[in-house]
């Protein structure tokens, strides 16, 4: 199982205004505000800790199919070893940070898993999502061995996406903000 997400650093910067008051009281909590307070670049964390918490719930809904919006209550921990908490859940998160997108990828446990970043010229996000799923597809057709007409992609119920190549199910996740897209399976 794995867990992905991407953000566009020029895009958030335009697009969000998280200095407004109380912004940040409603997606993170007060460790990590005083992480996104000391950080020499703010920006930059404050969507560091968003990415990760996108990734831990995608992650999250895969173990507990469900939709909700409780970002606070996914909590970032830094270290050699970043984690998000949810309750009892816990799971870990690699951070890439370029000058140009932030992307978080959780997972529950090492295993080999298959990750790539795409480069989107297309503003629309159905184009931007159609574009990741032949990405996935063809990616997972050459790392499974399996004939790219052979794996199907399965949103099941709550939006939780899986590709299928015969009887075997793998997990997935895609992403895309702005000029990025992300796709990531496990085997």
């Amino acid at each position: 199982m794995v867990g992905n997400d991407i953000i566009d650093i020029e895009l958030a910067k335009t697009q969000s205004n998280w200095q407004r008051p109380r912004y940040l009281d409603k997606l993170f909590t007060s460790k990590e505000q005083d992480l996104i307070e000391r950080s020499e670049e703010p920006n930059i964390m404050v969507w560091q800790l968003w990415s990760m918490k996108e990734a831990a719930y995608k992650l999250y809904t895969q173990l507990h199919p469900s939709r909700f919006y409780n970002p606070k209550a996914f909590e970032c921990i830094l270290s050699k070893t970043s984690m998000v908490t949810y309750g009892t859940f816990k799971c870990y998160v690699i951070t890439k940070i370029t000058s140009n997108y932030i992307l978080s990828e959780a997972f529950l446990r090492p295993q080999n898993m298959n990750s790539e970043v795409v480069l989107l010229h297309m503003a629309s996000g159905k184009a931007q999502h159609k574009i990741l799923l032949d990405q996935l597809l063809s990616v997972a057709s050459q790392q499974l061995n399996c004939d790219k007409k052979d794996l199907k992609f399965v949103k099941h119920e709550y939006g939780i996406p899986t590709i299928q190549c015969k009887t075997k199910v793998y997990n997935v996740s895609l992403s895309h903000h702005g000029r990025f897209g992300t796709i990531a399976f496990a085997q």
